[in-house]
Parts: structure tokens; C-alpha cells; sequence
């Protein structure tokens, strides 16, 4: 099973500050092995909430990163829509500000990400702070 991460970013280095879906853009990596690659950049044209924990916001972050058959979200601060994004992403937070230190994190906890995958729409995010 291919494991395809997005990483919320606005300067394509760090982590944002803010909820996931607030980030301007999302790098796309997959996991191979024992390193992660970096296969594209989808830019976050969900535009802005209309009340905050919009469900249509979360349903335009969802529709993105399917279209990249992402399964993970990576952040640092996921919103009230963590709820409906667990439903088709594993919510991953980590507690560094660095995508690649964030990374490393998920390659070390692969098995845990693997099992919450498998789950499906019961699953719970997986903290790694």
C-alpha cells in the first residue's frame, strides 16, 4: 500500500502555524521504503471559510488531495474539521516546524500510519508530538 502524504505549507520548508486547511499549499510526498520523495505541489484553492469549521471547506481539501491519492494530512494544528477530514485522510501532528523533521516522523511510525489507513473512516488522528 502506497502511503502519499501531504504537508501543509506556505513556504514549501516548514510546517504552518494554523489549521490544515489553511495552508496556502500542499507538498505531496510518498513514502518508498525507508525515505520519502517528493512528487508534487497542489496549491490550496479551497478559498476562505464561511463560517469557521466549514463542512464545505473540509469537502474542498478532501477533493484536492484525492485527486494526488493522498492519505495522510501532516501538520501542526488541525481545526474542528479534523472530524470530517479522518473520515478520508490520516490526520498526522507533529510538533517540529520542519516538513522533512516532520517526515522522519512518519517513516518512524509507518506501521501505526499503515493500520490507521487501514481502518478507514472509524480512525482517530496519530500524534506524534
Amino acid at each position: 500500500m502506497a502511503i502519499i502524504i501531504a504537508c501543509a505549507t506556505d513556504d514549501g520548508e516548514n510546517f504552518i502555524s494554523r489549521h490544515f486547511g489553511d495552508a496556502e499549499k500542499y507538498l505531496i510526498y510518498e513514502l518508498r521504503d525507508d525515505h520519502c520523495v517528493l512528487t508534487g505541489t497542489i496549491l490550496n484553492t479551497t478559498g476562505e471559510e464561511e463560517q469557521h469549521a466549514d463542512p464545505t471547506k473540509a469537502k474542498g481539501i478532501v477533493g484536492i488531495l484525492a485527486e494526488k491519492n493522498v492519505n495522510v494530512a501532516l501538520t501542526k494544528v488541525f481545526g474542528p474539521n479534523i472530524k470530517r477530514i479522518k473520515k478520508h485522510l490520516v490526520p498526522v501532528l507533529v510538533s517540529v516546524d520542519s516538513i522533512e523533521k516532520g517526515l522522519d516522523k512518519v517513516l518512524k511510525a509507518s506501521e501505526k500510519v499503515i493500520e490507521a489507513i487501514d481502518i478507514g473512516d472509524k480512525r482517530e488522528h496519530i500524534d506524534l508530538r
